[in-house]
């Protein structure tokens, strides 16, 4: 009867043993990253050799005799100060960590999510002249090094690697090619780019050009190979052309004040040419480094999905000095 009892006890502790390992080892893999989500990407097609890459066609058209020739440069720095989150004060406003992945900023030192007009218009700014806007785009990781600083490990969702400093930022207002521009109204919210492309199948949103800093005449939606020496640069143009009647837009997808000019710069119908904001980043790269830029899961870190976000909050004297600027066909810098 005593070997009865202990064979049962036995075989109660096996099976309670293998329920337990059975849990364990499924919350194990729930919680790792898992195919197809995070994990995965970049995949080798997304990377191209640059001197694979047909130079693009010329400059856009020239400025005509009403056109607004002149450019504004806005000096702010380059994120020295390490302002990061994974906030999105213009498509999630209010939302921590709403975009699941890591932004990096320049500009005002206070924005994220939390972020009012008020606030922003209170705060200290990296721009040497003073502009309180927000300027901001998701970072861009070497996946060869292990990210350790708090602002590298905090976005999970895939999201890993050591963040790649920006070697420079420029920050660039230019005008029209066949108008004068209007101001910008103040916190008008603008953004660039579509961070579900991958998964959108579509390209009509997809903005953001990659290059390297030796071959400026050569494009592309890919991860450039760059020759040793080379940065790695990314260029990301807003929407120029508002509509006169509110700063958000409606809807999910936050576009409808602001569009992009048709051919030849016209406006659609409705809308009127603002200041063109254009952010050049480059990176110093080694040449061969897989780089990856931080995304949703399902975006598999897709360079097409490459997007940027800023606020407005220049003064209105600020704003008007960028307008003059602009239509007079000068160039400045603040």
């Amino acid at each position: 009867m005593g070997n009865e009892r202990r064979l049962l006890a036995l075989v109660i502790c096996l099976v309670l043993g293998g329920g337990l390992l059975a849990a364990v080892l499924g919350a194990s893999r729930a919680s790792a990253p898992q195919p197809g989500h995070g994990s995965a990407g970049p995949a080798p097609a997304d990377y191209v050799d640059i001197g694979d890459v047909s130079p693009s066609p010329g400059p856009g058209p020239a400025p005509g005799p009403d056109g607004s020739a002149g450019s504004v440069t806005v000096e702010c720095g380059r994120n020295g100060e390490g302002h990061y989150n994974e906030d999105n004060l213009v498509v999630s406003p209010g939302l921590r960590a709403g975009a699941h992945h890591t932004h990096a900023y320049v500009g005002n030192l206070s924005a994220d999510a939390m972020s009012t007009d008020a606030s922003l218009d209170a705060a200290a700014t990296s721009c040497r002249g003073g502009d309180r806007s927000t300027y901001y785009w998701p970072v861009l990781r070497r996946t060869d090094r292990p990210g350790t600083r708090p602002f590298e490990t905090s976005a999970g969702h895939g999201n890993a690697g050591a963040v790649l400093p920006e070697a420079s930022v420029r920050v660039e207002f230019r005008g029209n090619p066949v108008s004068k521009v209007v101001p910008m109204p103040r916190f008008l919210r603008g953004m660039t780019g579509d961070a579900a492309a991958f998964t959108a199948g579509a390209g009509a949103d997809v903005r953001a050009r990659w290059g390297c800093s030796g071959s400026p005449d050569r494009s592309t939606t890919r991860y450039p190979r760059c020759p040793a020496g080379d940065l790695v640069t990314r260029t990301l143009a807003f929407p120029s052309c508002w509509n006169g009647l509110d700063t958000a837009g409606a809807g999910a997808g936050h576009r409808s004040h602001l569009l992009f000019p048709g051919a030849g710069g016209i406006c659609p119908q409705g809308t009127f040419p603002v200041p063109e904001l254009r952010l050049t980043l480059a990176y110093e790269v080694p040449a061969g480094a897989p780089i990856a830029l931080d995304s949703f899961p399902e975006q598999r870190h897709s360079p097409r999905t490459d997007h940027a976000m800023f606020v407005n909050a220049m003064t209105d004297g600020q704003m008007a000095g960028v307008v003059d600027c602009l239509n007079t066909g000068r160039d400045c810098r603040t």
